[in-house]
This record gives structure tokens, C-alpha cells and sequence, in this order.
């Protein structure tokens, strides 16, 4: 399976008053480049929780911020799913900023976050379906 790639730019919203992005917004850009990879794989989430009747939890994460965003960056998030057993799986992402002058990137953020499916109604764990893997 490729890596997914998602753009994102840097908003005010996104920044504290030196307009550096907030350490806990960039859990956001993690999880939209989530959203958009199941997205990108034609899997709607209200669908899939109507449908199937599943929806998915962070279990847990690990991050290591290794540089900061600001203002107007040009963000690009990535993620890699790999299953992790029958309910969970694990993705690896990473939030990279596109220099100025194209062609190269530099990584701000590595993470690796720990998702379960769950039953919509009763948040019971249940296996990952075709649809993921």
C-alpha cells in the first residue's frame, strides 16, 4: 500500500499569538489526512458507521515534533496504515513543510497513531472490515 499524501496550509486558527502552530493543532492535521485517506479510498465515515455500523477510536499515539510550522507554511501530512491485528491498526504519518522553491521537503512531525474499530452503537471493539486493508 502507498503512502497517502494530503496538502494542508497554515492558517491564523492554526497559530498562537507568535504565529507558530499550536503543539496540539497539528493532532488535527493528523487526523483530517485520516479522514481524507479513507476518503481518498471511497469510504465516507458517516457512511461507514450508517452502513456498517463501525466508526473508529485513537487507541494512543506517539509524536516527536522535530521542528515548528507557521503562518502560511505549506503543509504536506502523510499517513501509512498497516493492520495491526483483527481490531486495530497502526498508521505512521508524518507532517512535512514544502520549501518555498519546490522539490524538497522538510519533516516537522513523526507520529505513529493506534486506531481500534468499534461498533457506532455500542463502542465495543469489531474487526477491521475489507474496506481498510
Amino acid at each position: 500500500m502507498s503512502v497517502f499524501e494530503w496538502p494542508v496550509r497554515v492558517y491564523w486558527e492554526d497559530t498562537d499569538a507568535g504565529g507558530v502552530v499550536y503543539y496540539a493543532n497539528y493532532l488535527r492535521f493528523l487526523e483530517r489526512c485520516r479522514t481524507e485517506w479513507l476518503r481518498s479510498r471511497g469510504i465516507a465515515q458517516r457512511e461507514l458507521a450508517a452502513t456498517q455500523g463501525v466508526q473508529f477510536m485513537v487507541l494512543g499515539l506517539s509524536i516527536d515534533y522535530k521542528a515548528a510550522a507557521r503562518l502560511d507554511d505549506a503543509l504536506v501530512v502523510t499517513c501509512d496504515m498497516q493492520p495491526e491485528g483483527r481490531t486495530t491498526a497502526i498508521f505512521d504519518q508524518k507532517i512535512w513543510r514544502e520549501s518555498v522553491e519546490g522539490g524538497s521537503r522538510e519533516l516537522l512531525i513523526e507520529a505513529r497513531v493506534r486506531v481500534v474499530c468499534v461498533d457506532a452503537k455500542t463502542l465495543r471493539p469489531r474487526r477491521i472490515g475489507e474496506y481498510l486493508s
